[in-house]
């Protein structure tokens, strides 16, 4: 029950935003506790309906599927959100190498369409290179398969060059050491064109994004809308506003080719450019992620910490 109120409440706060700017709503679930301890199809799919149950009650105006390590819990979902008639997106939070049993990303959007999905693509896990080359792949798929999708795109705001199959809830850094590695506005703003340019039509961002990433896509993207946002008021574009600078050399950054080119520095001498990301290797059905009512006991704390060592 009191999740219920939580999510209606979510709904209400979402409904009255997006009527300040002629927005849409969307209800979203993701992945659950109940497929990583392995239990049955039935069971699974009766948590999304839990919440489908809010999101129809709320009116939204189109469902998410989103954050999907499995393909096959992602397919469930959407075939789940497809009851309500509503138009399904469905994301997967995975990179190049697919999904955490090793279906590839081409196959899993090819499995999603065919499970009635309006749009699909990726979000969270990996930095916007890497998201964009695994769209890539499913369009290619898809394709591949003669079937048609829009596609959406939701990056982390963190460079992760160095994470695996699993990204980056992987990392020794994950997750309250990670500013080091956030992404400029300017790193977003050629996210934003060579996702338009892939073909991609939702674009936006995931973990680690803050309202000036957000700008930089609405920015890169003024020419195809027609328009800038209303922040851009109040922000030069590709630093113009620094042309009012004492220091001459500052004023003479004042240009797109300069930021646009720029190798940003890390200003952290004794840091590695990469990290080693931890590998443990456990996906659906391991041990460790069979999901328990009371808090973890210091006896699997000791465990977990010694295997970590």
């Amino acid at each position: 029950i009191q999740c219920q109120k939580v999510n209606e409440a979510a709904c209400d706060i979402a409904r009255e935003v997006a009527n300040e700017g002629d927005a849409l709503v969307a209800g979203g679930v993701s992945q659950t506790p109940s497929y990583l301890s392995c239990k049955d199809k039935a069971e699974v799919k009766a948590a999304f309906r839990k919440q489908l149950d809010v999101f129809m009650k709320k009116n939204v105006d189109f469902l998410i599927a989103e954050y999907f390590e499995h393909v096959e819990e992602a397919v469930w979902a959407v075939e789940v959100l497809k009851e309500s008639g509503k138009p399904v997106a469905a994301t997967m939070c995975i990179g190049p190498e697919g999904d955490m049993h090793g279906v590839p990303p081409g196959q899993c959007a090819v499995q999603l369409v065919k499970a009635g999905a309006s749009i699909v693509g990726v979000n969270c896990h990996f930095d916007p290179d890497t998201s964009l080359e695994t769209v890539k792949l499913m369009k290619e798929g898809l394709q591949a398969a003669k079937l048609k999708a829009h596609l959406m795109s939701q990056p982390l705001a963190f460079h992760t060059p160095d994470c695996g199959k699993q990204g980056f809830i992987d990392l020794p850094e994950f997750p309250f050491g990670l500013e080091p590695r956030i992404v400029t506005r300017w790193d977003i703003q050629r996210y934003a064109r060579k996702a338009y340019d892939l073909g991609i039509r939702y674009i936006g961002g995931c973990c680690g994004f803050e309202p000036y990433h957000v700008r930089a896509i609405a920015e890169e993207l003024a020419p195809e809308r027609g328009f800038l946002p209303e922040a851009s008021e109040k922000h030069g574009s590709w630093g113009d506003s620094l042309s009012m600078h004492t220091k001459p050399w500052v004023r003479a950054r004042a240009r797109k080719e300069y930021w646009e080119n720029l190798k940003p520095a890390s200003g952290r001498p004794y840091c590695p450019s990469m990290s080693k990301p931890d590998g443990w290797g456990v996906t659906k059905g391991a041990r460790e992620l069979m999901q328990q009512k009371e808090a973890t006991s210091e006896q699997q704390l000791k465990e977990l910490f010694q295997k970590q060592k």
